[in-house]
């Protein structure tokens, strides 16, 4: 199927209204329900899932520091839009076939309101899971000024939820930020990029069976998803009018798998001023951005000077990454950018020589070292299963921080992709890659360097909670466990890896 290129124009979320604020605390409810919704003038109206009504759900605006109270309430069908296989973790057969759980991405959230897989909850509560807590999640909002996103986080079908839609953005300010005069207001554009592909008449697609079919199963999870249309907030290749002048835009990849290398046809330079964690110690300019699933790059863009010029926001990324399918022309088109509106008023914004310090955490700091590996193997239906650390979801918590210390993880890919590996709780800092021999480790469990250590590229400079873990690599990240103790979880974001084993709980103890 074609769809035409830059018909319709780009979505902006909304703002989330509180139902209640004052200086104490503030007070949301959000629904998930199933709606219809166009996502390209050319396609039938598609039914999708959404919170409040939206797809992407709508964004959640506050202040570093602000008490933060949020109902999230599951109005969904009992019947899910998508294929659920029975087969995996937490999707058997003797629980609801559509459950819920919210997880705010990156943010440090007390254990009972992250969001924890197990916590999951049916319509009007009726149903909850084996870890269920509470209602009503609370969000202190510890954090500095940064780029969050907000989805589904249920066991065994996070991949069919986000898919249907289920993710907003969640941002968060300070003063420090506002006092760096960045491109701000109606010139501040969160971009949730993601891909789908639609029956003929405009329903989402997403297959039941891998290319080749598992024998007696109707219904089998499969090793990764891609699909052949590109959105951006929701509509399929958009285009936005914009006035010649510095517009800041935070870059979201929400795809379930796909991996996107952003470029712009015209050449020009991007200015990133923030990673996963928030704003950068200094902009970069780039020509590229790579973005793995769930990472996220504020990037500022100037228009000035370029009054009626059109330009394109393209990927070249290839799938799987890195040494897939390359893209085709539906897959390297992301949208259009006008320079067709006059300018508002003179534009005051700047991109800042320096914007927050990013104190290295010191090598030496580091208490305990771990070394976990990702790992392929077959499941009794010979389909491929992800594994970290060689271990199923269900096996007992072997990773146990202790709060306040600072540990170094060694991420040994075995497999021939490059995994986005997220932690739920905390930041880190990347420290460096490195070559090393996987038939020899595989063999003896014995690493073997083939290479010198290669430093965290310029756009991975700063904060991060997702990182990618190439293959044929030791990547090496620093973590200092705070500020809450209690349950989470780190795992692989390929929605159909974490689905299907990869991911781990981890307990941070006193």
């Amino acid at each position: 199927m074609i769809l035409s290129k830059f018909i319709d124009e780009l979505p902006i979320p909304s703002i989330l209204q509180p139902l209640w604020k004052d200086r104490f605390y503030t007070y949301y409810e959000v629904n998930m329900t199933e709606f219809k919704q166009s996502l390209h003038s050319e396609l039938n109206d598609t039914t999708v899932w959404g919170y409040e009504g939206r797809y992407p759900g709508p964004t959640i605006k506050v202040e570093s520091g602000e008490k933060v109270f949020i109902k999230w309430i599951n109005n969904l069908p009992e019947k899910h839009l998508l294929p659920v296989d029975c087969t995996v973790h937490g999707a058997h057969t003797d629980v609801p076939e559509v459950r819920t759980v919210v997880h705010i991405h990156g943010a440090s959230v007390e254990w009972e309101s992250d969001g924890y897989p197990e916590a999951w909850f049916t319509k009007g509560f009726q149903q909850v899971g084996p870890h269920f807590t509470k209602q009503v999640y609370q969000y202190d909002n510890y954090m500095r000024a940064v780029t969050l996103w907000y989805h589904d986080h249920a066991l065994g079908i996070t991949r069919l939820n986000v898919y249907a839609g289920l993710a907003g953005f969640y941002l968060l300010s300070d003063h420090h930020e506002r006092l760096l005069n960045l491109p701000t207001g109606k010139y501040d554009i969160p971009l949730i990029i993601q891909d789908k592909s639609f029956n003929i008449d405009g329903s989402l697609y997403y297959p039941k069976q891998p290319r080749k079919p598992v024998p007696n199963l109707e219904t089998s999870v499969i090793p990764e998803f891609f699909g052949d249309k590109i959105l951006v907030n929701g509509k399929v290749y958009p285009y936005l009018k914009v006035e010649p002048r510095k517009y800041r835009f935070r870059l979201l990849n929400g795809s379930n798998t796909r991996f996107y290398r952003i470029k712009l046809d015209s050449g020009q330079l991007m200015y990133q001023i923030a990673t996963d964690g928030g704003l950068m110690q200094h902009p970069i300019g780039v020509k590229e951005i790579m973005l793995s699933p769930a990472e996220r790059a504020d990037m500022i863009i100037d228009f000035t000077n370029l009054e009626g010029k059109n330009m394109i926001m393209t990927n070249d990324a290839p799938t799987p990454f890195p040494t897939g399918e390359p893209v085709d022309e539906n897959t390297s088109t992301v949208m259009q950018f006008r320079v067709t509106l006059p300018l508002a008023t003179i534009d005051t914004s700047v991109i800042p020589a320096h914007m927050m310090p990013f104190p290295k955490i010191n090598e030496q700091s580091a208490s305990k070292i771990r070394y976990l590996s990702l790992k392929e193997k077959k499941d009794q239906y010979n389909r491929s299963i992800m594994l970290l650390d060689d271990k199923h979801w269900d096996a007992p918590i072997t990773e146990n921080p202790k709060l306040g210390q600072t540990e170094i993880w060694y991420l040994i890919n075995l497999t021939n992709d490059s995994h986005p590996i997220h932690l739920h709780l905390i930041d880190f800092q990347i420290l460096d890659r490195r070559d090393f021999d996987v038939e020899k480790y595989k063999r003896e469990k014995i690493i073997h360097y083939t290479g010198p250590a290669i430093p965290p590229e310029r756009q991975e400079r700063g904060w991060k909670d997702t990182v990618r873990a190439n293959p044929n690599q030791i990547t090496r990240i620093i973590l200092k466990f705070g500020t809450y103790t209690g349950l989470y979880v780190w795992h692989c974001h390929i929605l159909e890896h974490e689905d299907y084993e990869m991911m781990r709980p981890y307990m941070v103890i006193r």
